[in-house]
């Protein structure tokens, strides 16, 4: 771990303590209190990512006001020849399975459908889960932590009009041994362990 790691690490775990403490703080005085905290950790985020205050004081309210890590999820579809469905994500430039955010009021698994339907338009449905994963263990670049759960997916075989598509420069299905030399670092390790749980040689992911 770097020292910028470590930092937003620290960083995280005030923030996430700030949160609740605001929430549950029984007078003003300890609100005040949490809300020195948040600032806190909004300046040392700032300084382990080498951005100015001002452009993490616009996450006050959707970042930093929340507490516990993220919850995320992507989806390993793969078909019967045994090829999974990759994206080439438009920000990074690089290969990695659809997923994001999940959205209050649908499941983990839910989600991880969604999101494989807005960005490449392929219809699918979960089958299993493949794990959940800590962000700080399998290689994912993020300023918080998260919790992600990727699930195994296969394509009914009906596609639609992503919506997203303008988070994905291409869409394209590879097997196991022709995966993309430029894969997303947390991706990597997950890819892997989805074929084996497609193929029946391994259960559910998790921290072990």
């Amino acid at each position: 771990m770097t020292t910028a790691e470590q930092i937003t690490l620290w960083a995280d775990k005030l923030r996430d303590i700030s949160a609740l403490g605001s929430h549950y703080a029984e007078n003003i005085y300890e609100k005040q209190r949490y809300v020195e905290i948040q600032k806190l950790a909004m300046a040392m985020f700032a300084f382990a990512t080498a951005k100015p205050l001002v452009q993490i004081e616009p996450l006050l309210a959707p970042i930093f006001s929340h507490a516990t890590p993220f919850t995320v999820g992507d989806a390993a579809v793969i078909d019967d020849a045994g090829r999974i469905l990759l994206i080439q994500r438009a920000d990074n430039q690089q290969w990695a399975m659809p997923g994001g955010a999940f959205e209050v009021g649908e499941t983990p698994a839910e989600g991880a459908v969604r999101e494989a339907l807005e960005e490449t338009g392929v219809v699918c449905q979960a089958v299993a889960l493949v794990g959940v994963f800590d962000s700080r263990f399998c290689g994912t670049t993020s300023a918080h932590q998260m919790y992600q759960f990727t699930f195994l997916c296969k394509p009914t075989g009906e596609t639609v009009a992503a919506s997203h598509a303008h988070e994905v420069v291409q869409t394209h299905w590879f097997s196991e041994d022709e995966l993309p030399p430029n894969i997303d670092k947390g991706h990597i390790t997950r890819i892997p362990i989805a074929f084996q749980v497609w193929r029946g040689e391994s259960q559910a992911f998790f921290d072990r």
